[in-house]
């Protein structure tokens, strides 16, 4: 049986990038059993984590059970709910900024979705990933976006750049979904 000290250096990285992100070790707390658990050919742990009073997500350990030393981590948080819990921020105004109040979220959302997808070279279809990206789209609010999308577009492709560089451009992911939306 596995103990949570064989994942010291796991979990000593793990708060060294949340303490450089503003939650301190000394108001961290992990919870949980260490117990380890399994699924077909995975076993694990999983435990929970707060700040102060807030949870912020979970950590799972895994190891493939006919090869131990195959050893992933999943950090069950992202990065818009660490910036949610460090700046306690409404979410809508956290996610859109000065474009909150521009669109119903559902619009908002899906805007935000579309340039994601299509940043990373999925181009509307009829059928796959294409066809996801088309429902997507198809969501907007004709109504709500009859100025064009670009201004809201250049701010989400700036956000989705800090994760990598998009592969398409954004003025080509604006017009691709003004035509996708008049269609």
């Amino acid at each position: 049986m596995q103990t949570l000290g064989e994942y010291g250096s796991i979990l000593d990285s793990w708060l060294s990038v949340l303490s450089q992100l503003g939650f301190h070790a000394r108001h961290l707390s992990i919870y949980g059993s260490v117990t380890p658990w399994r699924r077909r050919q995975v076993g694990g742990v999983t435990l929970r984590f707060r700040h102060l009073d807030l949870t912020l997500g979970d950590l799972v350990l895994l190891w493939n059970l006919e090869n131990p030393d195959r050893l992933a981590v999943d950090l069950g948080t992202g990065l818009e709910r660490l910036a949610w819990a460090r700046t306690q921020m409404r979410w809508h105004e956290m996610i859109y900024g000065r474009f909150a109040r521009a669109a119903p979220t559902e619009t908002l959302d899906a805007i935000r979705t579309a340039t994601l997808l299509l940043g990373h070279g999925i181009a509307p279809a009829a059928r796959g990933a294409g066809g996801i990206t088309r429902r997507v789209i198809g969501s907007i609010d004709s109504n709500a976006v009859r100025l064009g999308v670009s201004a809201v577009v250049r701010d989400l492709y700036d956000y989705w750049s800090l994760f990598g560089p998009p592969l398409v451009p954004w003025p080509e992911i604006a017009r691709v979904i003004e035509q996708e939306v008049r269609v």
